[in-house]
């Protein structure tokens, strides 16, 4: 209230002095008047301490935060002078910060291009990122790359512009850093899955080394009976060579029975190449499966991949684990055909593992096209006890494991669901109504028919 509204309603409670009755009774309500003007006064006095404390702690926070903050900021009025500015740029350019006020912001800049860009940014009034400018530091030049903000008003009525910024060498050094440790995280990564590669080989050493002990044994079999053909043939030659009677030719030919010898020649041969190329085939799938392959980008056919995964898993296994599977062919994916089969081999191997108590354990493979046409799915159910409700939102955690120690890393299904991620497609588990547990993976089909056409092998 202001003293002229004071007087006025103090002036209004006083009575006329013609009165002759006022008398005690008018000047108590005259006091009472004033003891309620006081108190009016007297609390808008409080509130407005209140206020001016609440103003005060806002700017003292704002000026903390400001000399807090490592990037520079300058607020500017509409014709650009610097209203406001923090520590970080006073120490940048190493001037006093009380200097700064009032100054015209284009005069930091070090060049004619910079401050020439500076003032477009700010008759512009629209925000601009990421702008790189030349500041006039102490020591010459500091290249800075800033942002222009347009500053409101309350009303929304556009009053100056507030600018932010760091040095451009900061930023490129975090860049450094932050590149340097996602490489470092890619390594890593890729060190994780290779280790998780090995030890889904090392499972299948044993039914590995029973694939390639059949074609061996059968190449060194026949490799036997070609020596003692050969030893055979050798002396049927000299004996020809010496000069032996026709009938005695006759005769040695039908005892070193040559002519049965000539006609199993051929059979052995061809089955001595047959186990020759087992076993290079055999050695190229393990050379393909255990390589450091990066993102590959070939063309191949899905059923391939799982029928080879499937087969593998099989040997290693005990007979009585039984693996039903339907398998179309020409299901074409592009990727790489050694991180999906490792991504199959995983699957076909934890159903393995979560059937391994039953008397009958069976798993069912089906690779079919989606609804849509344009992905192919790959379902493998099995007749264990299913998924826990509480474990199936962490099964594809890393290091996330319901096996025993020492017989399961908990990095198959996070780097399986991964790899299936790399590939577009998408890896999930769920309970089946039947009991067990269904995991499906999505993929998407390669809907190109010239690279159909010439498939990778």
């Amino acid at each position: 209230m202001s003293p002229e509204q004071f007087r006025k309603k103090f002036t209004a409670a006083l009575p006329d002095p013609s009165d002759s009755i006022a008398g005690d009774q008018t000047w108590i309500s005259v006091i009472q008047k004033m003891d309620e003007v006081f108190t009016e006064l007297l609390r808008y006095e409080v509130a407005l301490e209140d206020k001016n404390q609440a103003l005060e702690e806002a700017q003292q926070f704002t000026r903390s935060v400001l000399g807090s903050m490592s990037d520079i900021v300058i607020a500017t009025a509409l014709d650009g002078t610097i209203e406001e500015v923090n520590q970080a740029l006073a120490r940048l350019i190493g001037r006093p910060l009380e200097t700064l006020r009032g100054e015209a912001v284009v005069d930091l800049f070090a060049d004619a291009a910079s401050r020439d860009k500076a003032q477009q940014m700010i008759v512009r009034q629209d925000a601009v990122h990421d702008c790189e400018l030349n500041l006039l530091g102490s020591a010459g030049p500091i290249e800075v790359s800033l942002n222009f903000t347009p500053r409101l008003a309350a009303t929304g009525r556009i009053v100056g512009s507030v600018i932010t910024g760091r040095p451009v060498g900061e930023l490129r050094r975090a860049y450094l850093e932050l590149r340097q440790t996602h490489e470092q995280l890619k390594r890593t990564q890729q060190q994780l899955l290779q280790a998780e590669k090995m030890a889904s080989l090392g499972r299948l050493v044993a039914g590995v080394a029973h694939e390639l002990n059949n074609p061996i044994s059968f190449v060194l079999g026949n490799v036997h009976a070609l020596k003692r053909y050969v030893a055979r043939l050798d002396q049927y030659v000299n004996a020809v060579h010496a000069g032996l009677s026709k009938d005695d030719c006759a005769a040695l030919r039908k005892q070193l029975r040559i002519d049965a010898l000539i006609a199993d020649l051929g059979p052995l041969m061809d089955g001595t190449v047959e186990g020759a190329e087992r076993t290079r085939d055999i050695v190229d799938n393990l050379k393909r499966f255990s390589a450091l392959d990066r993102d590959a980008d070939d063309l191949f056919d899905l059923g391939e991949v799982v029928e080879r995964a499937v087969q593998w898993v099989r040997t290693a296994s005990p007979s009585k684990f039984r693996i039903d599977i339907e398998i179309p062919r020409g299901l074409m994916v592009i990727g790489s055909a050694a991180q999906l089969q490792q991504v199959m081999m995983n699957l076909v191997q934890n159903a393995q593992d979560a059937t391994a108590m039953l008397a009958e354990p069976r798993l069912r493979v089906r690779v079919q096209r989606a609804e849509d046409g344009s992905s192919v799915q790959v379902c493998c159910s099995d007749n264990g006890v299913g998924i826990d409700p509480d474990v199936l939102p962490h099964i594809f955690d890393p290091f996330y494991t319901t096996k025993p120690v020492g017989q399961g890393t908990g990095l198959g299904l996070s780097i399986s669901y991964g790899l299936v991620e790399r590939h577009g497609g998408h890896l999930s588990a769920a309970n089946n109504a039947d009991g067990g547990a269904d995991f499906i993976v999505t993929l998407p089909l390669a809907l190109d028919k010239s690279l159909a056409a010439t498939p990778s092998k």
